[in-house]
């Protein structure tokens, strides 16, 4: 018989002279024992979910899952203390303003319901090695923008790129893990808020660099420079993929091409596993073939009974916190600089540190405790934490004096548990609710509802800012409240829920 096709082939993965490896899960079964034989789709879940993998290209696959996590942080806010000047420069109303900051979530809308689509569809390779191009050509396009309308076209490409992007990188943080134990679902699709958090710090650690090496009245192109450099580390990104990622073994699998999914298991996740020979020659997995995904009718199926309250309290999550991020996190310069009147290195630092070191540490801690605690737990406390911040953000008001730094230790308080709570773990409920044949279309659908009111959110608060002062915090506090009512009511928690068993 034939020996299978090397992983590295087509889709499957790039990398032909991978040995393969000699023992199921790499540090965790014993060389002496026989392969494991793979003869369906269940065999190939059963095998994943206890081992998952290990080894060198499991962490490119997840270190480079995040980088493009990475990659759609720094591009939203990248524009974010550049706003001001971009404002000043083309004269901009609130309206406007509001627009150029909600083009890339229009897009994104548009990336995600359509990404989760076809990732499902046609895979989580083919969509990962493509979604990079759009943030090369948008961070470019908007560097040299000569007006606003150039900006917001742009800024909808960059969009299109992350609504592509999100569906995929979960997908990928979710099949490349184990369902329990170091390193799980939970933990590793977690991992995308503190590489959120890092890449807006490290954002605004290249204004910082940026503002104090240029010339001051060269400063009216911070923003150009910033938002350009976004380009460099999507090429990175974009060439460092192609040399390692691999295609979802359960994806592989969902579709009824078992030898697709043996190869990847024995090249990616360094796991002993063997084709049965009454597979068939072509490896398909015959009349065992599980219900494949991306299809359109997948979309009604969230709302089937079995999905329908999972579908609600997911979206309830990323809807709420998401309004209160992009109000709050997203909106920290204009809020630093405009509400609480201070000058733009203060406002600078102050959103360094905000982001970089209280998101980045929220966000590690929420992967630690997540296994100990749950994902509807630490959601719920999140919450809780956010409405407070706000209220009392609300009640200090135009802050003068120490007040400054109790409001300062407020927008960081509401981060922190941003990162650590519900803007962490809305992936989790959006990702980890539904089996593999649903999972990109879950994510996308889940994305496209939250960057559509994200989209309000986005134009209105500047708006509402300068009509209202701080007294728009008070409005902003009603979303974590509604938050963690719905969180409250719906008792569903899908950390180290088999969803692919119980499918």
């Amino acid at each position: 018989m034939n020996s299978p096709e090397p992983a590295g082939t087509s889709a499957h993965a790039p990398d032909k002279t991978d040995p393969g490896p000699t023992s199921a899960g790499e540090g965790t079964a014993d060389a002496t024992k026989p392969p494991r034989i793979i003869r369906s789709a269940s065999d190939i879940h059963s095998v994943l979910a206890e081992f998952g993998s290990q080894g060198t290209k499991t962490k490119a696959v997840i270190i480079l899952a995040l980088g493009g996590i990475f990659m759609d942080a720094y591009d939203f806010s990248s524009l974010a203390f550049g706003i001001t000047a971009i404002k000043e420069q083309f004269g901009l109303t609130g309206f406007m303003t509001g627009l150029v900051n909600a083009s890339i979530m229009v897009g994104a809308v548009i990336g995600a319901l359509f990404g989760g689509y076809l990732v499902d569809r046609f895979g989580r390779y083919k969509l990962f090695m493509a979604d990079m191009v759009f943030f090369v050509i948008a961070a470019i396009g908007c560097a040299v923008a000569p007006n606003e309308w150039v900006l917001i076209l742009f800024r909808f490409v960059m969009g299109i790129g992350v609504g592509l992007d999100l569906p995929v990188a979960m997908a990928f943080l979710a099949e490349f893990s184990k369902l329990k134990g170091k390193g799980n679902r939970s933990q590793r699709v977690n991992a995308w808020s503190p590489a959120w958090y890092i890449a807006t710090g490290v954002g605004y650690l290249i204004v910082l660099i940026i503002f104090v090496s240029l010339p001051y009245d060269q400063h009216a192109i911070l923003w150009r420079l910033v938002v350009g450099f976004g380009a460099v580390p999507a090429l990175i990104v974009l060439l460092v993929r192609r040399r390692y990622l691999a295609e979802s073994p359960e994806w592989l699998a969902n579709q009824g091409d078992l030898r697709g999914a043996v190869d990847v298991m024995r090249s990616h996740h360094h796991l002993d596993v063997e084709l049965a020979a009454d597979a068939g020659s072509t490896g398909k997995a015959g009349a065992a073939e599980p219900k494949r995904g991306g299809k359109w009718s997948g979309f009604a199926e969230l709302f089937a009974p079995q999905y329908r309250v999972r579908t609600i309290v997911a979206l309830c999550v990323s809807v709420f916190s998401t309004f209160g991020y992009n109000a709050v996190a997203y909106g920290t310069p204009l809020i630093i600089t405009t509400l609480f009147h201070q000058t733009p290195l203060v406002t600078i630092i102050a959103s360094l540190v905000i982001n970089l070191g209280f998101g980045a540490i929220g966000g590690l801690l929420g992967m630690s405790i997540v296994n100990r605690f749950g994902t509807r737990r630490i959601t719920l406390v999140g919450f809780a934490i956010q409405a407070a911040s706000l209220a009392l953000l609300a009640i200090v008001g135009i802050p003068t004096g120490a007040l400054v730094l109790v409001s300062v230790a407020m927008l960081a308080a509401f981060v922190f548990a941003q990162a650590g709570g519900p803007g962490a773990n809305l992936m989790n409920y959006a990702t980890l609710s539904y089996p593999t044949r649903l999972r990109g279309i879950g994510i996308g659908f889940n994305q496209s509802v939250l960057r559509a009111f994200s989209i309000v959110s986005l134009i209105m608060f500047p708006i509402l800012a300068g009509s209202m002062g701080t007294g728009v915090f008070w409005i902003v506090a009603c979303a974590p409240l509604a938050g963690a009512i719905a969180v409250g009511i719906v008792k569903w928690d899908p950390t180290a829920k088999d969803v692919e068993e119980e499918a």
